[in-house]
Order: structure tokens, then sequence, then C-alpha cells
């Protein structure tokens, strides 16, 4: 196995009065080490997995809305002042591609492509705006990464099928086997099973790692798949 791009990160310091200082996953955030090719950020809502992959995104000089190295456009300046606090440890191989997707802002990607007259060859064969969601993040991953790549995706499974969630894990393994590396923040228990990756979790207060039986995401399909009749009328009861 090559070694990864990104080796560990770690913060220098955290201001008391920031949104990421105040967000429960990261009060006691330290450093990472990522010593597998596939690292998952797993966690609920607002746990801070999102806020430090776009941390991590920006310190490596992606654009903060996503996109390779050359994007550079801003809708709406949102993103926190993390990455400013951020140390990022690089091993000396150099990344030859690498691109920053995050679903939430793929439409505001999509316009700047047009707008800069980009190759679509590589995006699916046509605009992105004319793609759904879905097509749109599988085309992206499965055209337009090109392999020995460091590659951060922000809930790639937004708007992806059970089973092209299951082809994006065959797509992101040939990407691996191409010497690529991969840091992805997620609540699919589908993409969270992929074998020979590295979880962590922020439903504490610092990130930890977890077996993906341990994840939350796993616990609650396989509470709902073993006890679905008794979980569902245990939500409507009071309906």
């Amino acid at each position: 196995m090559k070694e990864n791009f990104v080796k560990k990160i770690s913060i220098s310091r955290l201001c008391g009065d920031d949104y990421f200082s105040k967000t429960e996953g990261l009060q006691k955030f330290q450093e990472l080490t990522f010593d597998f090719p596939i690292t998952f950020f797993a966690g609920e809502n607002g746990t801070g997995k999102s806020t430090l992959l776009e941390a991590i995104a920006l310190k490596l000089g992606f654009n903060a809305e996503g996109g390779s190295k050359e994007f550079n456009f801003s809708t709406n300046d949102t993103h926190s002042k993390l990455h400013e606090f951020l140390k990022v440890v690089k091993s000396p191989r150099r990344a030859t591609d690498g691109f920053f997707l995050r679903s939430e802002s793929l439409y505001n990607l999509a316009s700047y492509a047009e707008d800069v007259k980009i190759d679509f060859s590589e995006y699916g064969n046509r605009s992105i705006h004319q793609q759904s969601r879905g097509e749109g993040v599988f085309n992206i991953v499965g055209n337009r990464f090109r392999g020995n790549g460091l590659y951060l995706l922000d809930e790639p499974d937004s708007g992806l099928s059970l089973q092209r969630q299951l082809s994006l894990l065959v797509l992101i393994d040939q990407l691996v086997k191409d010497g690529s590396q991969f840091i992805i923040a997620t609540h699919s228990p589908i993409l969270l099973a992929m074998p020979h990756a590295k979880i962590i979790s922020f439903d504490a207060t610092a990130p930890v790692e977890i077996s993906y039986e341990e994840s939350a995401a796993y616990e609650a399909l396989d509470l709902f798949f073993n006890s679905r009749e008794s979980m569902l009328a245990k939500l409507f009861e009071d309906v």
C-alpha cells in the first residue's frame, strides 16, 4: 500500500468563542492519524465532521464550495476559520489529482463550471445541471477522478440509490488501487461498510476510531431491519 498524501492533522489552538470550539465532536480534538487509504468521518448532524473536512480542504488549497484546486468561486462565504488553526502533516509523495466534493454546493459548482466553459467530457459529457444530483456525483467520481489523487467527499451518498452507493464503493476501490487517498464524511451504512477503511466517530467530545458495528448508522439500520414493527410502533405510539 502506498503512503498516504495526508498523514496527520492536528489543532494548534482553538478560539473559545468560535463555532468549532462549541461543536460537541470537536471540543477535545487534538489530532488524527490517517493510516488507511480511506478514512470515514461518521456521526450525527452537527457533530463537526463536515466542518473538519472543510477545514482540511481549505488548508490543502481547495475551494470552500468544492472542485479541484483550479476552481475559484464563492457564492456565500460561510466556512469556519478552523483551517487557520489546523496543521497538516503530508508525505513526500505528491498527488497528481485532487477534488473536494460537497453535495450541498454541487449546484454552485455546476454553475461555475458552465461559466468558465469547462470541458464536460469528464463530467458525464453534459452539464452537471442537466444531471440529477446522484448522477452528477457519480459521474464526477467515475469520470473526473483520475487516480493518484487526494479526494475529499462530503456526503457523496446524498441523492444516490442503494445500488449506486454500492457502485460508488467499487469506484473508490479502483481509485485506491491507483494510489488515491479518500477522506469521506457520510451517514451511509453502505459506504461505512467499505473494507480496509478507518471510521472516525464524532459522536463524542473528540473524534475516536470505531468499528463498523459500533457506528450509529449501522446500529440504527440493524435495529430497523430486525425490529421494524416494534420500532415503528414506538415512534408513532403518541401520534
